[in-house]
């Protein structure tokens, strides 16, 4: 069999079970019925708020603190040492920062017992569109560290500068223009996550009504015909308010690039330094504070209202911990990166790199309809609330990540090589062992650390692949999150934020052991 042929087969596998799942969803949209009972709920309009209130809140926040932070540090000092920190911020998963951030503002949360002061987090989707604003600003803020050409940049704000333009004058005109247009797939990430989130939105709420993901949600999980159709159509609406976002942001674009193609002259002096630097401080602390929460919740002796601290520290709440999340998260986080590291290796070996676009648009799309879609499929297939469909289910998402960070070393492979390898008589499958994975070995074990991270991350997926039958540290997070024991909270978000962790730093020494014994090649 071609390697072509088997790197179509690999991705068909993940890709085409989806798409008649999608295909029957759109059943709803050619009932009448079905529309009169959606527009008649009482849930339905403030629900619409909601989400849109916590999606605009994230996607403009996100974006307003990573230009912050951009126009008031790049490329000083204090923009490599805030860039220093977002691995760790970035390895933070939104279950377990959501947890910490709710036990931190919570009404009666850390900050609530030392100011007297409560903090609505659930009103109007505010709450979840601030947390959501702070993860997504560090994610865009690592594209844009990764984006933004040093040199030719710096050349340029040298040229503005001289020609009296201030600090912040200059990185508006100079690094805006530039930016924007190489965050639209990120951004577009972010809007599709935001307005589809699940987890995180049952951890802050809004809880009565709630957002439109999580009604849609309820309603697939309805007994009701009538409300699964609800929930379906309610899904695919999602699909089209992504669309109604991109010709907003786009008609946006256009006007602030129009905006700054229009020079009056005026020259101004000012900086946001002290600014962006208060900003970064703040992002970062609440990120820590976050963390730092969930381990001191862990290990609480008792910890009652309106005491600032537990009462004692005891390893009691860890000794009776539901460990067996663990050992099942564990399974499918290592099975679901095993496959998906070997679908990847095949398309990126047979593939063509045109379609890749193809393979990450899950990424780009809301999740609810995609796990819906998912759902349908296996329920046809009878093959819900087993081992292999929550796997499957998962590779949706770990693939196009592992893809994202393997395909670049991949393409910068040095093909002479291949070349020398091939003229020993060598077949393809022979220069792949023996030559390509060992040297990308470093990428490639980074990918599968990746892969394994999303995987651990996943909630949606594994509730409705898994039929409610398997218990991940994700979703008892989130169960726990709703009025269970806040103790048992921190430990299971702490253990969703430890495995990557241990993964990371696994691949990590492997990565090293490997390069020890190869130093002669270097």
């Amino acid at each position: 069999m071609s390697h072509r042929l088997l790197a179509i087969l690999a991705v068909a596998c993940v890709f085409a079970p989806l798409l008649p799942g999608l295909a029957m969803m759109t059943k709803p949209l050619l009932m009448p019925e079905i529309w009169q009972a959606l527009w008649t709920d009482n849930q339905w309009p403030q629900a619409l708020l909601a989400t849109l209130n916590s999606t605009l809140i994230s996607v403009l926040g996100a974006l307003a603190l990573c230009l912050l932070l951009l126009c008031g540090l790049w490329p000083g000092v204090r923009w490599q040492r805030y860039t220093a920190q977002l691995p760790l911020l970035l390895a933070l998963p939104h279950v377990a920062f959501a947890s910490g951030f709710l036990l931190l503002f919570a009404d009666n949360g850390w900050l609530a017992r030392l100011c007297g002061v409560s903090f609505h987090l659930d009103e109007f989707g505010v709450g979840l569109g601030i947390l959501l604003a702070f993860k997504e600003s560090w994610f865009l803020l690592w594209i844009a560290s990764t984006q933004l050409p040093h040199t030719t940049l710096s050349q340029q704000l040298t040229v503005a500068q001289s020609l009296g333009y201030g600090p912040l004058q200059s990185r508006i005109r100079v690094i805006v223009p530039q930016l924007l247009p190489r965050l639209k797939w990120a951004l577009l990430a972010v809007v599709a996550y935001s307005l589809s989130v699940v987890d995180v939105a049952m951890i802050l709420g809004p809880a009565n009504p709630p957002t439109l993901a999580v009604l849609a949600w309820q309603w697939l999980n309805d007994a009701d015909p009538q409300r699964v159709a609800m929930g379906m159509l309610t899904s695919l609406l999602m699909l089209v308010m992504l669309i109604v976002f991109i010709v907003v942001g786009y008609g946006l674009w256009m006007f602030i690039r129009r905006a700054l193609g229009q020079f009056s002259g005026r020259r101004h002096q000012s900086g946001i330094q002290p600014l962006a630097s208060g900003a970064g401080f703040m992002m970062s602390a609440t990120g820590m504070a976050a963390i730092a929460m969930l381990v001191v919740w862990s290990f609480a002796d008792g910890w009652f209202y309106p005491s600032l601290f537990p009462d004692g520290l005891a390893f009691s709440g860890w000794q009776t911990a539901e460990l067996s999340s663990l050992t099942t998260t564990l399974i499918i986080a290592l099975a679901s990166s095993l496959l998906g590291f070997l679908v990847v290796i095949l398309w990126l070996e047979g593939g063509n790199s045109r379609f890749d676009m193809w393979l990450v648009l899950p990424l780009f799309l809301p999740a609810l309809p995609l796990v819906a879609g998912q759902y349908r499929m296996l329920l046809v297939l009878d093959q819900d609330g087993n081992w292999p469909g929550v796997i499957w289910s998962h590779l949706l998402w770990v693939v196009p990540y592992m893809l994202l960070v393997a395909r670049p070393a991949w393409q910068q492979f040095d093909r002479r090589l291949l070349i020398t390898a091939q003229t020993f008589g060598w077949s393809r499958w022979k220069i792949l062992c023996r030559v390509k994975l060992p040297i990308l070995v470093r990428p490639l074990l980074a990918a599968f650390a990746v892969g394994f991270s999303v995987s651990v991350a996943q909630y949606l997926p594994t509730l409705y692949a898994g039929a409610g039958r398997f218990s991940t540290v994700t979703t008892q997070a989130v169960a726990l999150s709703s009025g269970g024991d806040p103790q048992q909270q921190a430990i299971q978000a702490l253990l969703q934020m430890l495995l990557p962790a241990m993964m990371f730093i696994a691949t990590l020494q492997v990565s090293r052991l490997v390069s020890h014994y190869r130093q002669g090649l270097r």
